[in-house]
C-alpha cells in the first residue's frame, strides 16, 4: 500500500480529493501536531512512500529516518520551508503547485483592503459590543495598489483591483516586463512603488533574502497614512516596525495572515492596534483552491510513481 505522510491540515480533505485518495487505495497519514516541531513526520516516516509538506519544516533531519521516501511535495506554493538542497542530496524530486490558489490569495488582499478601507472589522466590533460608531472610510477607486512580487497571485491581484478602478503599480525581482506593459502596470523599484502607493500588497517568497523586507526604512518611504498586506510569509516583515508605524500614524492600517510563529504570540503591540486585522494563514483557504492544490499533488504522485518526472519538479536538473 502507498503511505503518504502530510503536514497539511487541507490535504485530502477538500472536493475530489479524498475520493481519489481512497479510491486509489493509498493509507494517508496526518502528522500536523504542532507541539511538535516535526508534527509528528519522524514516528511514521520509515514507512512513508511520498511526503505532502503544509508549513511544517523539512529539513535533512527529517528524512534521516526515510527509507522508502520517492517525493516531496508542497501543499502550496512556497517552498521557502523545504531544505530542497537536503531533499537533492537524498535524491528526492520536490515539487509544488505554482497558480493553484492565486484566485483565493487574490481575493482575500482584495476583501482586506475593502475591511481596511471602509473599517469593517471596527463596525462589526461597535455593534456587537451595544455601539453605534460610524466611521468615515475610504473607496478602493483611485487609490494606487503597489504589488511587491508580480507573480500567479500578483498578476491576479493587479486585474482584480484594476478591476475596481484602482492604479496598480508593482515590482519584483524578476519582473514579466511584456506583461506588465501589456496590463499597464508600471514596474518600480521598492522604494518608488512604497512612496506611489496607498496599498501595498506582498506575495514574495520568505527565506533569508526577503527578511526583514518592509522594516523601519521602507515604512518610511511609504505615503503617511497608507495600508500594508502580508499575504507572504511572517519573516517578510518587521513586525516591531510595523506597531511603531501604525502608533505614530506613519502607517493607517496593516493586514496580516502569515506569521514567524503559527500561531504567533498575541502580546505582540501590533495585535492591540485597533487599525490591524489578522487572518489566520488563510490566504489559500477556499474550498475551490484546496481541492485544485490536492489534485495537483496527486497527479504529480501518480507521475513519480509511473517512474516519470514531474513538469513541476524543482529540481530535476539536480536528481
Amino acid at each position: 500500500m502507498t503511505v503518504i505522510l502530510t503536514t497539511s491540515p487541507g490535504f485530502g480533505k477538500h472536493g475530489r480529493v479524498p475520493e481519489l485518495i481512497a479510491e486509489k487505495g493509498w493509507e494517508l497519514v496526518r502528522c500536523t501536531d504542532t507541539s511538535l516541531p516535526d508534527g509528528g513526520v519522524s514516528a511514521h516516516i520509515a514507512r512513508a512512500d511520498y511526503l505532502v509538506v503544509g508549513l511544517i519544516p523539512v529539513t535533512a533531519e527529517t528524512l534521516a529516518g526515510a527509507g522508502r521516501l520517492r517525493g516531496v511535495l508542497k501543499h502550496g506554493v512556497g517552498v521557502d520551508n523545504i531544505d530542497i538542497a537536503a531533499c537533492t542530496a537524498a535524491g528526492l524530486p520536490v515539487c509544488n503547485t505554482p497558480a493553484a490558489n492565486a484566485d483565493a490569495v487574490a481575493e482575500l488582499a482584495v476583501g482586506l483592503m475593502f475591511g481596511m478601507a471602509r473599517f469593517i472589522p471596527q463596525g462589526h466590533a461597535s455593534v456587537t459590543s451595544g455601539g453605534w460608531e460610524r466611521r468615515v472610510g475610504s473607496q478602493l477607486g483611485g487609490k494606487t495598489l503597489g504589488i511587491v512580487g508580480l507573480g500567479n497571485i500578483g498578476k491576479r491581484l493587479a486585474k482584480l483591483a484594476q478591476g475596481l478602478g484602482m492604479t496598480v503599480v508593482a515590482t519584483d525581482k524578476y519582473p514579466d516586463t511584456a506583461y506588465a506593459a501589456a496590463q499597464g502596470i508600471e514596474v518600480l523599484d521598492l522604494g518608488a512603488l512604497l512612496a506611489r502607493s496607498d496599498y501595498v500588497s506582498l506575495h514574495v517568497f520568505g527565506g533569508k533574502d526577503n527578511a526583514a523586507l518592509v522594516g523601519s526604512d521602507a515604512l518610511a518611504q511609504m505615503k503617511r497614512g497608507a495600508r500594508l498586506i502580508n499575504l507572504a510569509r511572517g519573516e517578510v516583515v518587521d513586525l516591531d516596525a510595523v506597531a511603531a508605524a501604525l502608533a505614530s500614524g506613519q502607517l493607517g492600517g496593516v493586514a496580516i495572515d502569515a506569521y514567524v510563529t503559527e500561531p504567533p504570540a498575541t502580546d505582540h503591540p501590533v495585535f492591540s492596534h485597533s487599525n490591524a486585522i489578522f487572518t489566520p494563514h488563510s490566504g489559500a483557504d477556499t474550498a475551490e483552491a484546496v481541492e485544485n492544490v490536492g489534485l495537483m499533488v496527486i497527479e504529480d504522485i501518480e507521475t513519480l510513481a509511473q517512474g516519470k518526472t514531474p513538469a513541476r519538479c524543482l529540481n530535476a536538473k539536480d536528481l
